[in-house]
């Protein structure tokens, strides 16, 4: 690939970005499909990693990269029937960790509490699996509907599922400063708390010296006193 400006990198990554599923499901090596497509700009991945795209989207981006056709390298995964993640309530026992793991905020519920998968936003990644301490998460296969058959529907889903994504790195974005924010006001606090104590004792310190100071003035006063001579 030819060398390109910043601009012109980033435009290319939004393109390749666009053709790609949104799965998020990490199956091509990267976080998601934009690592996979930064990836691809520079020239470290190449453009069948991609099993849920499978030979539709790799033809696309080898007419958008005007590179040849290759089949999807297996090592990466195979293409599966269309479905969703279930999770049997009853064995649920409110972890959080299905809900840490999904990269589109598709599971809803609070720990100690019942799990739910937003059916509808499910994009299928299976990343909930393997994190679930009690194995009460599977994959559901589901019928195909219009959206499926349909090129612009499916744009439209995929344009959803990144929507989903980028919200959910910038909430998490948002948590990390917050939780750094929290953690500087209470460092700061104790440095406070440290450096009240040490004025407090030298300020104790200064009061004992002045009162050593003042009974040594004192007995020297009175010693004189004594040694003078009666009249």
């Amino acid at each position: 690939m030819r060398n390109m400006s910043s601009n012109e990198n980033d435009s290319l990554i939004r393109q390749i970005d666009a053709i790609l599923p949104q799965t998020q499901c990490g199956q091509c090596g990267y976080s998601g499909c934009l690592p996979y497509a930064t990836a691809m700009v520079q020239g470290v991945a190449d453009i069948n990693q991609c099993p849920p795209g499978d030979e539709v989207v790799i033809r696309q981006l080898a007419v958008l990269l005007d590179v040849s056709y290759k089949p999807l390298n297996r090592k990466y995964g195979i293409p599966k029937p269309k479905a969703v993640a279930l999770i049997n309530e009853e064995y649920c026992i409110g972890c959080t960790f299905c809900i840490q793991a999904c990269p589109v905020d598709a599971i809803i519920g609070a720990a100690k509490c019942m799990h739910t998968v937003l059916t509808e936003e499910c994009t299928g990644c299976e990343r909930c699996i393997a994190p679930c301490p009690v194995d009460c998460i599977r994959m559901v296969p589901i019928a195909l509907t219009k959206r499926d058959e349909d090129p612009t529907l499916q744009r439209l889903a995929a344009d959803k599922a990144r929507e989903r994504y980028q919200n959910r790195l910038r909430r998490l974005e948002s948590e990390r400063q917050r939780k750094n924010q929290l953690k500087s006001k209470s460092s700061a606090k104790a440095k406070v708390a440290k450096l009240a104590s040490v004025d407090e004792n030298l300020k104790k310190a200064m009061i004992l010296a002045a009162l050593e100071r003042a009974k040594a003035l004192s007995t020297v006063s009175l010693d004189s006193n004594r040694s003078e001579p009666e009249v």
